[in-house]
């Protein structure tokens, strides 16, 4: 049995897969088994896959059809056999360092899951990489201590995302952890997240960057403009998952609610501005129904995500208006004198105190 079983589920990347594949080759670790689906890419991804599996035993090639990220990870996990799982997307990489260092800290300590802080990148033309560092944690400190994500519901505030740590596998299989297979969604990494939070004894949060997330790949679901209700989808999903035990949807509702309200604005700016308002329309009536059934709590938001609640709840025409106006007010912002620029903000805000 392999130390760590890292699942790459692949479609299409033929530009940044060796990348991947590299940094998970090379990894200091050299105990791992590297699972990598192929959902039926239609580029060369697969000819890649193989030309490194020729030159390295610790790579098994799944492939089939396509069936969509959900039931690419399913299967993925599905053959681990790893004693923990990672998960690389191939248009990321990781430090040689990463599944090593993760795998001795989740020893140590008994966990179910560690996960790690990452950066973001793009790269231009040159080939030179623009970094940001995400902190899984901000505004949290509980870093490097063993935290216990079932009990705390706060816990699922931390950044989305399922790549920066790596889980045990008994854990796992224990809770039959799996992603939405839903044909043709997207944002499936939402609800194995909200299912690792909801069921975790044991994790830590490490305040060390491993990870490198892609976020110039224009295939990326991130990019698209018109996957309008998928997280909409993914959100029911998650509903469901957790309603499957009252005593867990009791504990995380509130965090559950949250999590749609940031996924949702998200979203917004996602998409085309030609479904912008039926989106929120939607939004509005999914959130009027939550804060009438009681499942709304003004204590996991802050008083300005609140305020936005109750302002779209209220009037959804005035809200899309606002919100318009500052995308507007964003795009000119550069060209205003600084004094100008100063009146209209004591405006607004004498606005927002009325």
């Amino acid at each position: 049995m392999a130390k760590v079983s890292v699942i790459l589920p692949i479609f299409n990347v033929e530009n940044y897969l060796r990348e991947a594949l590299d940094s998970v080759c090379g990894q200091t670790l050299s105990d791992i088994e590297i699972i990598c689906v192929n959902d039926g890419s239609t580029d060369s991804s697969l000819d890649i896959i193989r030309e490194y599996e020729a030159r390295d035993n610790r790579i098994v090639v799944i492939t089939g059809p396509n069936g969509g990220y959900g039931k690419a990870m399913n299967k993925g996990l599905d053959a681990a056999t790893g004693e923990y799982i990672g998960i690389l997307e191939p248009d990321d990489y990781v430090v040689p360092e990463m599944y090593g260092e993760l795998y001795d800290i989740a020893v140590k300590n008994d966990l179910d899951f560690v996960k790690a802080d990452f950066y973001r990148f793009t790269r231009n033309e040159n080939g030179e990489e623009n970094l940001t560092l995400e902190k899984i944690g901000k505004n949290f400190n509980k870093y490097n201590i063993i935290l216990h994500p079932c009990d705390d519901p706060m816990c699922v505030k931390f950044t989305l995302n399922t790549w920066t740590g790596i889980y045990k596998r008994a854990f796992i299989e224990e809770f039959h952890i799996r992603h939405n297979e839903t044909p043709g969604a997207s944002f499936q990494d939402n609800g194995f997240f909200f299912q690792t939070f909801a069921y975790a004894r044991r994790a830590m949060i490490v305040d060390k960057p491993y990870y490198r997330n892609r976020r110039d790949n224009p295939n990326s679901s991130v990019m698209s403009k018109t996957k309008v209700y998928c997280m909409n989808i993914e959100h029911d999903y998650i509903r469901a998952l957790l309603m499957r035990d009252r005593e867990v949807w009791e504990k995380f509702k509130y965090v559950y609610w949250y999590k749609k309200y940031m996924n949702y604005m998200f979203t917004f700016q996602r998409i085309g501005d030609e479904y912008k308002k039926e989106y929120l329309t939607r939004m509005q009536l999914e959130f009027k129904r939550a804060r009438d059934k009681g499942e709304l709590s003004k204590d996991v938001f802050s008083e300005l995500e609140w305020n936005k609640i109750n302002s779209l709840i209220k009037n959804v025409n005035s809200y899309y208006d606002t919100l318009r106006s500052a995308k507007f007010f964003r795009k000119i912002v550069p060209y205003i004198p600084k004094p100008v620029k100063r009146g209209i903000l004591k405006v607004m805000s004498l606005r927002k105190g009325r």
